[in-house]
């Protein structure tokens, strides 16, 4: 593994837990949103991530066995939650139904504040990877100099 590999893994890492941070961050923004544009309530998003997929090209199979380490990141879907809105008795509110509910989003702010703070160690740990494999870069530098 190269240099430029260990920075593009550390790169896929941090793109990936910007992104869900924003989700998170929509999540939090939306939490009172009983409609959307679609007109119904906001669906708390999520990310999922999986293995970067190599190429199956012959010599990026072989650099694989070389340098097993290349690969990364990469968000595969935001899916939508899949859990029922809370319905709330507003009868006055506009957009209630002929009960008098208002659909809100089933979002819980306490789960997205654990998740934000494991988005950002997650991303903390990718930025202390990248400075780590900048410091042995300058090391090995500062050998050849000598």
């Amino acid at each position: 593994m190269n240099f430029l590999d260990a920075l593009n893994t550390s790169a896929t890492g941090l793109n990936a837990q910007r992104l869900r941070m924003n989700l998170i961050a929509s999540n939090l923004a939306n939490v009172n949103t009983p409609q959307t544009k679609e007109g119904s309530a906001y669906h708390r998003k999520d990310a999922v991530f999986a293995a970067k997929a190599q190429q199956s090209e012959f010599g990026d199979a072989l650099s694989q066995q070389l340098y097993p380490g290349q690969g990364g990141v990469q968000v595969v879907a935001i899916r939508d939650d899949s859990r029922p809105p809370i319905l709330k008795y507003e009868p006055t509110h506009p957009d209630a139904n002929e009960e008098g509910f208002i659909s809100l989003p089933n979002i819980n702010v306490v789960e997205e504040m654990v998740n934000m703070i494991s988005a950002s160690r997650s991303y903390e740990a990718n930025v202390t990877a990248v400075k780590a494999s900048k410091d042995m870069v300058s090391s090995a530098l500062d050998i050849g100099k000598a």
